[in-house]
């Protein structure tokens, strides 16, 4: 039969399998994951197939995700080998990140040699935790080279959760005295004011979250005993007017929701020995009708100053479920401006 332009090209077969060998079987069960729920993770991400046969994985697939697939699997081994865990994050991280660079060395200075092989762990008491995305790399990675950082984008990305990990590290690493972590009070619809209790009792339920964070670092006896101590302090933004922060790693969460003038105040309280990160979503401003953010003044006045570091998230780095990352796409699609 004659060919024409208009002839569609036979059907590729498909790729042949890759065979990949472990050289240790009880490594490899690990690796696997219980009811090899790993591999399942890996297919599923990749869109590849994998079928174990004894002390090796064979993958089938197309070229390119068979090619990936066998980076990831190989680092995974490695991670399993070493003790570390091999959690759907860690995967997660390992695909989304790709493997790294074994052979680069870490340069002089480098805060704690957090960056060997050019990855990036910070160790709390509780666990290690490694950023997923190279916006999240960078990231931490800014939060060591800056005295003062924004983290900037929507939810799930991880901004709050790796500044407080990074205070962490430094605090027990000894580079600063103190974690002091805020938050502006602003109801997000809700009325708050009228419930019982004390002042504390009153602002919990907006500190929650920095909490959260704190208890997956450290013993929850330890959280107790420093805050008792004043060398973890959690309070509203109103709270650090004139108060001078020296020696300290200092974090803003949800500063969307901080008025010019607070932020301005918050800001100028930077001191000596000190960081400072200021983290927020644009999308979820729960100010007053009018009332001009000051996360938004201060991007574009501090845009061009020197030592300022800004990093901004966007779906692709959403950690959490993946339905939120198509969740937070159909809102930005949706939004006129």
């Amino acid at each position: 039969m004659a060919l024409s332009a208009a002839t569609p090209p036979p059907p590729q077969p498909p790729s042949p399998e890759r065979l990949i060998e472990f050289p240790d079987n009880r490594v490899l069960i690990d690796l696997c994951g219980e009811y090899d729920r790993n591999l399942a993770q890996i297919e599923h991400q990749l869109g590849v197939q994998i079928l174990r046969r004894g002390n090796q994985l064979a993958v089938f697939g197309e070229a390119d995700a068979q090619t990936k697939a066998e980076s990831v699997l190989h680092a995974l081994y490695q991670r399993v080998e070493a003790g570390k865990s091999s959690e759907p994050g860690d995967i997660d991280g390992l695909i989304r990140l790709g493997v790294p660079d074994e052979d680069a060395a870490p340069e002089a200075g480098d805060q704690m040699e957090l960056f060997k092989g050019g990855s990036v762990e910070l160790k709390t008491r509780k666990k290690t935790v490694e950023p997923r995305t190279e916006m999240q790399k960078a990231y931490v990675e800014g939060l060591f080279a800056h005295e003062l950082a924004f983290g900037i984008g929507p939810a799930g990305t991880g901004k709050t959760y790796l500044a407080v990990a990074v205070g962490v590290t430094m605090f027990l690493g000894g580079h600063v005295d103190r974690i002091i972590l805020s938050r502006p009070a602003v109801e997000a619809g809700e009325k708050l004011g009228f419930l019982p209790g004390t002042q504390d009792e009153k602002v919990d339920p907006y500190m929650q979250p920095l909490y959260d964070a704190l208890n997956d670092f450290l013993p929850g006896k330890q959280v107790a005993k420093l805050r008792e101590e004043k060398r973890i302090e959690i309070a509203p933004l109103a709270f650090m007017r004139g108060r001078t922060l020296s020696n300290a790693f200092v974090v803003l969460d949800e500063a969307q929701n901080a008025t010019s003038m607070q932020m301005k105040m918050f800001l100028t309280r930077l001191g000596e020995g000190s960081r400072m990160v200021i983290t927020g979503d644009r999308s979820q401003v729960d100010l007053p009708r009018g009332v001009t953010s000051g996360l938004r003044d201060a991007e574009r006045i501090l845009r061009d100053v020197k030592g300022v570091k800004f990093t901004y998230f966007t779906a692709k780095d959403v950690v959490r479920h993946p339905l939120v990352a198509k969740i937070i796409e159909a809102y930005d699609a949706d939004d006129p401006s």
